[in-house]
């Protein structure tokens, strides 16, 4: 592959910035760089593990859209250890791989790494989880998460009919849980839902017995279910005792899973202590059966198939030296540069809308019985 001269990079570093002036306009393609291959290359997809069933999802729907798009794909999952996707990604960039596609195990772990990616001339779009700390990712393909986490907030609120802030009311006891400490989305999911319910903990209608208010003091590493269990057995056990849980924010299926265990083996799931209002994200399998099952409550629908179908548009532009249709060019700061986005909107799912995925076709009817 080639790299640009420094004239020419900045060049096309100028270009890049006039085109990203308003955010919903095309960034110019290529960004630094100026790949040898185009159709026919191979794509290289570091996702960052099987654990969870959306990211097999998320890879095998990219493999599929970017070999429909005329692409080889060398897709490679990390187990949810950092030191295998560098390994990994340091593979493919030794076999010239034309694009890296990364959702980063860790967001701030990858320097290295992407920097002999640069030195090779490879570009690299983040997806999903933004990569941290260095100029050389040049997209960003993810759902607007502070948005999730209004979400999921919004639907406690609504289900515990929360009165207006200043108004008073009933008062409700919540546990808040956060994503992994690692991953740069869980700020953006604890904010969004931190907006919305922190007028209600002002007001004393929602109180937090255990006291943990802060993000890292709820901050589940790397989202597992089976951390998040012992953590909501521990809740229970010294802040709980005939007091109730009537809801916790949960920001993952999984974590809503190992929540949930937790509370039945305190008791909750009958009908004389009901489980408290759960929310989740992903709409996992598993979780959307809990929805209609009546344990967990809700949980926020994000269609990897549409976020592939993005992520392959924008590498076979930047491959082609098109313009890359990106919606956001201010949010999405890595501590180096403002990473220009294409965000794509969630939808809240409970009980009365499951169909929506089968109408969708993201699930058959058959798998929700």
């Amino acid at each position: 592959m080639r790299i640009r001269t420094p004239a020419a990079v900045l060049v096309t570093a100028g270009l890049l910035v006039a085109s990203l002036s308003a955010c919903g306009q095309e960034a110019k393609g290529g960004s630094r760089y100026k790949p040898d291959e185009g159709k026919g290359s191979t794509i290289g997809l570091a996702m960052p593990t099987k654990a969870s069933e959306r990211w097999i999802a998320d890879g095998n729907n990219m493999a599929k859209q970017f070999k429909k798009a005329g692409y080889k794909t060398d897709l490679q999952y990390g187990d949810n250890k950092v030191e295998n996707q560098i390994a990994q990604l340091e593979n493919m960039i030794t076999k010239g791989r034309s694009l890296l596609v990364v959702a980063a195990i860790d967001g701030s772990a990858l320097t290295e790494v992407l920097q002999r990616a640069h030195d090779a001339g490879i570009p690299v779009i983040s997806y999903d989880r933004l990569i941290l700390g260095t100029e050389n990712v040049d997209y960003y393909a993810s759902f607007d998460n502070e948005r999730v986490g209004r979400l999921q907030a919004q639907y406690i609120v609504k289900k515990l009919q929360l009165g207006k802030p200043d108004k008073g009311g009933d008062k409700h006891n919540i546990e808040l849980f956060a994503g992994s400490p690692n991953d740069n989305n869980t700020k953006y999911f604890w904010n969004g839902a931190m907006k919305v319910l922190q007028p209600y903990f002002k007001s004393g209608q929602l109180i937090v017995r255990s006291k943990q208010t802060r993000m890292n003091q709820a901050t589940t590493l790397d989202w597992d279910g089976g951390t998040a269990q012992k953590r909501m057995d521990d809740l229970i056990s010294k802040n709980y005792g005939s007091a109730r849980v009537d809801a916790v924010l949960s920001p993952y299926d999984g974590i809503s899973i190992g929540v949930i265990s937790a509370l039945k083996s305190a008791g909750y799931g009958s009908k004389s202590q009901p489980l408290p209002v759960i929310t989740g994200q992903d709409a996992e399998l598993a979780s959307v059966k809990s929805i209609i099952r009546g344990e967990q409550t809700q949980t926020v629908f994000k269609d990897t198939r549409k976020l592939a179908k993005q992520t392959v548009a924008m590498g076979d532009a930047v491959l082609n030296d098109k313009k890359v249709k990106v919606n956001n060019t201010t949010d999405y700061a890595n501590g180096k540069k403002t990473v220009p986005a294409y965000l794509l909107d969630p939808v809240s799912v409970d009980k009365s809308n499951t169909t929506l995925l089968v109408d969708e076709g993201y699930f058959k009817a058959g798998q929700l019985k």
